[in-house]
């Protein structure tokens, strides 16, 4: 049986759907798709194919304008629902940073 020694554990990489850029799976946003709707998946616990995102809005925006979510999920996702998607995001994350500033 062989043993590892030293070696440092290096943490699961995802691709953004926006920039196309791999970072730190601890440091992306997990979106799923469910019944033909985008939902962010925060706790990172929901079944289903997931697509990353940044945290970084631009990024959002990229992953609109090309057309990455119908790419990641291989199959057309209507504008309007990736729109309300960015929406529910800014949403979650003002509350998130309301929590941690009280």
């Amino acid at each position: 049986m062989s043993r590892r020694k030293n070696k440092q554990h290096t943490p699961p990489m995802r691709r953004c759907a926006g920039c196309m850029e791999s970072h730190p799976q601890q440091e992306m946003i997990r979106i799923v798709l469910r019944d033909g709707v985008l939902v962010p998946d925060p706790e990172r616990n929901l079944n289903g194919r997931g697509v990353y995102l940044c945290p970084k809005e631009s990024c959002w925006e990229l992953a609109r304008r090309k057309r990455g979510f119908s790419r990641a999920f291989r199959q057309g996702i209507p504008d309007e629902a990736v729109q309300t998607l960015i929406e529910e995001i800014r949403g979650i994350r003002e509350v998130k940073s309301g929590d941690s500033q009280q």
